[in-house]
């Protein structure tokens, strides 16, 4: 990919990996140039999402980012909070945020996932107006969806090691094929995922 071809990706959207009543829906902050130019979500070399993703037991392998619809076939789909692709994400402003924290509420009540897990604790800070929010599962809902803020899997993040974000991710798996709302809520029996 060429510095041009990069730069030319600016202000791009890329489509949502979404279906109905998924298990989780995981919500970047912002796609990336590259998610941009190639239209991938994660796309970015440095970017852990899918090797994190793999390690913490969602994928039984790990997928490349041309492969993002197979997730649909888990019960995983992506969004992001703000739609346009940037080359960082401190070029989006606080409206930005706020307004695209908005239009994913909406976008939730709709697709009606059982969880989602927003990567990033700053923007979900911003976005929904929740100042004191740490990783880890939430204390509010957005319709029928419970919500988890999960370590940036950027490389940019170096507070946390690819083994670090893994396990945190892990804890969201275990609450999902669980069905509880907390890691030391009591288990209850799993519930099959349906086919999308």
């Amino acid at each position: 990919m060429t510095p041009e071809e990069l730069q030319a990706a600016c202000d791009r959207t890329v489509p949502d990996v979404v279906a109905g009543c998924l298990r989780v829906l995981f919500c970047g902050i912002n796609p990336s140039l590259m998610t941009g130019a190639t239209g991938h979500h994660f796309a970015h070399p440095g970017n852990r999402f899918w090797p994190v993703l793999h390690r913490s037991g969602f994928t039984p392998r790990q997928l490349k980012p041309a492969e993002q619809t197979e997730l649909l076939r888990y019960g995983l789909g992506i969004t992001n909070v703000v739609a346009r692709a940037t080359a960082r994400a401190d070029e989006l402003s606080t409206e930005e945020f706020r307004e695209g924290g908005q239009i994913l509420a909406a976008k939730v009540e709709l697709l009606r996932p059982q969880w989602l897990a927003v990567v990033g604790v700053t923007a979900y800070r911003t976005a929904f107006g929740r100042r004191t929010a740490r990783i880890g599962p939430q204390d509010h809902t957005i319709g029928d969806a419970r919500v988890w803020a999960l370590p940036n899997p950027s490389g940019l993040n170096a507070h946390w090691t690819a083994q670090t974000m893994a396990e945190e991710y892990g804890r969201l798996l275990a609450c999902v094929d669980h069905n509880t709302g907390t890691p030391d809520a009591p288990a209850a029996p799993a519930v099959p995922m349906e086919d999308h």
